[in-house]
């Protein structure tokens, strides 16, 4: 979980995540410094989250009523990753509301035991049409339970 913020936020290990999705690195991930881009590690939160919400059968991207909108993110850097390691996210869920989910994503290189980098990001989800916060879909809530 997340260090309380008098403390430095340290690397973890896998015990305390719950799915994980490998993803490989693209030549193009790495930046003019020779590691892979800050913001990249941002697109591995999505592909996390979003591919183990399609798989379980609780998202539909495109005409789902109800959509998840980012309204915050964060992370933290341990090590570099670099073209053409392999990375591991780990996946939990933080907090559970009514209509918000915080999803905590730790990003491990292939094998290793511990973090190199790790986030979260808190979706609100709302209905589609209206951009209204609406209570997280019963089905969703399940799946999201089960990464607590």
């Amino acid at each position: 979980m997340s260090a309380p913020a008098n403390e430095k936020p340290q690397p973890e290990g896998r015990a305390g995540y719950k799915a994980f999705r490998t993803i490989g690195t693209r030549w193009m991930d790495n930046d003019a410094y020779g590691h892979v881009n800050n913001v990249v590690y941002y697109s591995w939160f999505d592909t996390a989250v979003n591919a183990h919400l399609i798989e379980q059968g609780v998202l539909d991207i495109h005409q789902g009523a109800t959509i998840g909108l980012v309204i915050e993110t964060q992370c933290n850097y341990f090590a570099p990753v670099e073209f053409p390691q392999v990375v591991e996210a780990g996946l939990r869920v933080a907090r559970l509301g009514h209509s918000s989910v915080r999803y905590e994503v730790g990003l491990f290189l292939q094998g290793e035991p511990l973090t190199v980098a790790k986030g979260h990001f808190v979706h609100v989800y709302v209905d589609r049409a209206t951009r209204r916060p609406t209570a997280v879909p019963a089905p969703l809530k399940k799946v999201l339970e089960a990464l607590l």
